[in-house]
Parts: C-alpha cells; structure tokens; sequence
C-alpha cells in the first residue's frame, strides 16, 4: 500500500524535487521571469500531450502528433491571410478528422495504433510539404494582429498560461464528467471484460484517436503564433517530449492508469528539465537524449507486463 501511495506521488516529489536542484545550482532560475517562460514552454507541450493521454489510457499510442502539430501550422499560415480568425478552427477541425481516419484504420482493418498513427502523420507530413512548397510560411505584419490572443499578456501573464489552464478544464471535464472519460480508464485496464460488458472500444479508440490529433493541431496553431509562422517541420522534437510527458506524469504505457493532472505534472518536469539543462550549459542536442533515457526509466516503472500480449 505505501509503495503504491508513493508511486502515485512520485511525479510530484520529482517535480519539486528537480525545481529545487535546479534553483540550487542556478538561482535565476527560481525568478518570476523565468517561471513564466517555464509556464509558457509547458503550456505547448502540455497541450500536445493531453491530447495523447487518452489514447494512451486506451492501451494505445499516437506517432502523428509532431506531424499534425507542424501541418496544422501550415493550414494557419496559409489560410490566415484570406479567412482570418477563422483558420485556426479549420486548422483544428482538419487535425480531428485527419485524427478519426487513422482511428478508423486502426479498428477496422486490424492495425496497432501506432503503426497506423506513424502512416497518417507521414501522410500529414508530406501534405505539409506540398502544400508549403517545403519551406517556412512568414505571417505578415499585417496578419500577426489575429494572434494577439496568442503572444498576448493579461496582467502580465502570458496568454499561452492562461490557453493552457483553460485546456486543462477541458480535458478535466472530458475525463471526469463524460462517459467517454470515464470508460476510457476501464478499457485499457481490461479490454477483453470491456467487450463482454457491452462498452463499443471501437467507438472509444476512433474518438481518442480524433482527440489526440485535435489538441496537436491546436498546439500547432499556438506554436504557429508564438514563432509567426507555420511550417512542415515547425513541431520537429515534440513527439518525445510529448509522450514522455504523458508516462512521467504517471500514466501506464499499457492503459487502464492516467490523469489529465498527472500529464501536467510531466509536462512541468520536462519543462524543468530541457530549460534547467539550458540553465546549466548542457548541449542542446543532449536534450532528446535525455528525454529517451527519462522516457525508457519511466515506462520500466509503469508499464503493466502482463497485457504485453495484447496488441492495441
């Protein structure tokens, strides 16, 4: 019992514990500046991954992201100039069915998620390529007026934190007080009982499919706005970071265990750790091999052994 109780609040004792180390050694860190670059760099990725979470929940796993994320990016840059406010939400609502296609050829032809999430967002790829000439779209000056919402403050908190915390309400809201919430958790613990209790996973596993790629898109207008423009590789090294968010925070690889709340607490720790290593003058090309080793430590403690022999 205490093993599992420390189990739950592990993240939360890494987390405080690695903002403390990180302040030890570089005391800049700790300042109200800082913190809100800190909260800022997190609400992205916090976005991306909360997305993910479900599917993850579900037993599942979604490689499209940064491909869906970036191609989202694309769609705002190019259609920002004709319909204005309005291509954020076509950027978005392309992301969710682009989502509910490789949901669909997961179920209905039989396919682990992750190899038809890894097909779709090759394909999210090379639309992105082609439609962007295989280069970088700069918003005008002209045109950046439409993400004031975006780049913004509100009593000097920057507009990312407060999207962040309005998507954690959402997602919260979704997990807790929708139905397909609340299965999502009793269909990765055990998905054969699921079928034999009536539960459509079919219907849950298209719909987590079609979240995940959602909130990626709306990372990728949120990163398309922060960096003034949109490209195919705009989201290049957020798959990882994303993901290990999600298993950090404590949410099994192997579903039936998750929070929204958890991957926000992950989300911090990599904020925490990719600018606590920027901080202390590590490379930057160290990053991702860092987030590789936390990811593999972090599986190892979570992952259930016993539904290996279940493909999802």
């Amino acid at each position: 019992m205490k093993l599992e109780m420390l189990r739950n609040y592990m993240p939360i004792i890494t987390l405080i514990g690695l903002i403390f180390l990180v302040g030890l050694v570089t005391p800049e860190f700790l300042t109200i500046k800082t913190l809100l670059v800190l909260a800022s760099d997190t609400a992205t990725l916090f976005v991306m991954a909360m997305g993910v979470t479900f599917l993850i929940m579900l037993g599942g796993i979604d490689l499209s992201i940064q491909s869906i994320a970036s191609f989202s990016s694309v769609v705002v840059a190019l259609s920002l100039p004709y319909i204005g406010y309005f291509s954020f939400v076509v950027a978005v609502v392309l992301c969710f069915f682009v989502g509910i296609l490789s949901g669909t050829i997961h179920v209905k032809l039989n396919i682990p998620s992750f190899i038809a999430t890894l097909a779709i967002g090759g394909i999210a790829s090379g639309v992105a390529l082609i439609i962007s000439n295989a280069q970088a779209i700069t918003m005008l000056k002209n045109e950046r007026e439409y993400i004031k919402w975006i780049t913004g403050t509100i009593l000097g908190i920057p507009n990312e934190v407060l999207i962040g915390i309005v998507i954690l309400i959402i997602g919260i809201v979704l997990q807790k007080y929708t139905k397909f919430g609340r299965l999502s958790q009793a269909i990765g613990a055990g998905e054969p009982a699921a079928f034999a209790s009536g539960i459509n996973v079919n219907y849950h596993k298209i719909v987590a499919c079609g979240l995940s790629a959602c909130f990626a898109g709306f990372a990728g207008v949120i990163l398309s706005g922060r960096l003034t423009s949109g490209s195919p590789t705009l989201a290049t090294g957020l798959l990882l970071p994303s993901i290990a968010a999600v298993i950090i925070g404590g949410t099994a690889i192997t579903g039936g265990v998750g929070s929204v709340l958890r991957t926000l607490i992950g989300a911090l720790i990599i904020s925490v750790v990719r600018i606590g290593m920027t901080f202390m003058g590590i490379d930057i090309f160290a990053h991702q091999a860092v987030f590789g080793l936390v990811l593999i430590l972090a599986v190892a403690l979570t992952i259930d052994r016993t539904k290996i022999p279940i493909i999802k």
